[in-house]
């Protein structure tokens, strides 16, 4: 399947705006706090919550791919399929730690190594959908709104016993510590409804007549996305208003579902009607989307540059000028290095190293 330029675009977007979040927390004054908290009401869903998602459309597509080459093309087995799958997400978690410890270390309390950044709530969910990829898409998507339900029972049972102890207060801070992050039980479900978007795209890419795959685009994926996000967004909007702009309520993760998926809808339309030029693939929300963890990673030694510093008018300039030349960095190391600095790719060689290495021990 050829890669789609709209699944680098719309994470390259999600990896702009964490850009941007991040910064307007670290430099602006606290006395403008409220301009970044306007921002963040208005933006807040292409982060991490579309930055889950897309990754789950991406995972879909990958394993449709390698089952593909398992049962027709037999170029791969699927034990060794299944265990770089599940390597890549323990090497992912091994490195959310590492970060997670880092960011415990420099406040002072460790209680943060364990910390629902977008790392480790990437990591998990990797972990948890493999056996979800053969469920069908309407289990999933029942799945994702059962959660996203009982977790609102599980949230109010926890949250009085905050901070002690017990087995709730244990409880509470495993699953929702910070919570203003990506807890998974808020996350996740973005995650495993990209797969069903991911299985839909990999179904209608494998029609090779182009007057029937725009027919399937249009019956399968444009009217289904157009009128489901649709109606998540207004059902959002009115179930709580206004909760739809407070991050991880339940209007919030409704509306914000809805808006991802009118976001891609809309990329994905960009890219068939040839307003994007596939040749021309390397843009700026390009690297950002090839180096995606490399750049979350990477982006926090910009921490002390203005830190509490800039007013509402220099932050923009500063944030827009960092975010070029931060990308043009990666493009140049793109040009140098390539796959050798995408920590992502890195990641996916070394899983399918280990398990090829295992396969072969098991075969002598």
């Amino acid at each position: 399947m050829k890669r789609l330029k709209s699944i680098d675009i719309f994470r390259g977007i999600c990896m702009g705006w964490m850009f941007l979040g991040h910064l307007l927390d670290w430099w602006l004054k606290p006395e403008y706090f409220s301009l970044k908290n306007f921002t963040h009401s208005i933006l807040d869903p292409i982060g991490a919550s579309g930055f889950l998602f897309i990754s789950g459309v991406s995972m879909a597509i990958s394993y449709q791919d390698r089952i593909y080459r398992v049962e027709t093309l037999n170029e791969l087995t699927y034990s060794r399929v299944k265990q770089s799958y599940y390597f890549r997400a323990f090497l992912l978690l091994i490195i959310a730690l590492g970060y997670n410890f880092a960011i415990a270390f420099s406040i002072g309390n460790l209680s943060w190594i364990w910390t629902w950044f977008v790392l480790m709530t990437a990591a998990f969910s990797l972990l948890i959908t493999w056996p979800l990829f053969k469920l069908s898409k309407k289990t999933k998507i029942f799945i994702c709104f059962s959660i996203w339900i009982i977790n609102q029972f599980i949230y109010n049972f926890l949250s009085p016993h905050q901070g002690l102890t017990t087995l709730q207060g244990v409880l509470y801070h495993v699953l929702y510590n910070d919570i203003g992050q990506d807890t998974l039980l808020n996350f996740f479900p973005f995650f495993l409804f990209g797969t069903v978007v991911g299985d839909v795209l990999y179904e209608i890419n494998l029609n090779k007549k182009p007057q029937n795959r725009k027919n399937e685009l249009k019956k399968k994926l444009f009217l289904p996305m157009c009128i489901f996000g649709l109606l998540l967004i207004f059902f959002g909007l009115i179930f709580d208003f206004p909760s739809f702009l407070i991050r991880s309520s339940f209007s919030w993760l409704i509306y914000t579902l809805g808006i991802d998926l009118i976001l891609l809808l809309i990329l994905i339309a960009l890219e068939e009607l040839n307003v994007f030029k596939t040749k021309r693939s390397y843009k700026l929300l390009f690297y950002f989307s090839y180096y995606s963890f490399t750049a979350y990673l990477g982006h926090n030694l910009m921490y002390f540059i203005f830190l509490k510093s800039l007013d509402p008018f220099s932050i923009w300039i500063a944030v827009a000028f960092s975010f070029i030349l931060f990308g043009l960095l990666l493009r140049q190391i793109y040009k140098t290095w390539g796959w050798k600095a995408s920590l992502k790719t890195i990641l996916g060689k070394i899983s399918f190293y280990l398990a090829s290495r295992i396969e072969e021990k098991n075969k002598r």
